[in-house]
């Protein structure tokens, strides 16, 4: 994995390299980017921890690595990057076992 998921890219990332080959579209995202994660009704602090819970629901190394360090920043302790990171474990569950019920609903209309 080590292969694949590189410090670098994330360093890269930042600094706009992906940006090289659509600029337009890449200054379109930063600025929805920007303009998401700044303070409004969430605090900075509170988006933080969101992005992290998410980061870790869809197991993106980069975005853990870079949400862990900006809760960090944010004033967040360890405590409560484990808190969020245990609501997106616990939605990710629920949210596998309600999609059970498609199934089940499939298998009892063809075995009865």
């Amino acid at each position: 994995m080590a292969d694949y998921f590189k410090k670098k890219h994330l360093i890269e990332f930042g600094e706009g390299k992906f940006g090289e080959d659509a600029p337009d579209y890449w200054k379109n995202f930063m600025n929805y980017y920007g303009n998401v994660m700044a303070e409004g009704e969430l605090t900075t602090r509170e988006k933080a921890l969101i992005a992290l819970a998410v980061a870790h629901a869809e197991a993106c190394p980069y975005c853990i690595d870079a949400y862990t360090s900006t809760c960090l920043e944010e004033g967040c302790d360890q405590d409560q990057i484990a808190e969020a990171i245990h609501v997106a474990a616990a939605m990710k569950a629920g949210i596998t076992l309600v999609h059970g019920l498609q199934s089940k609903e499939l298998s009892d209309k063809l075995t009865n």
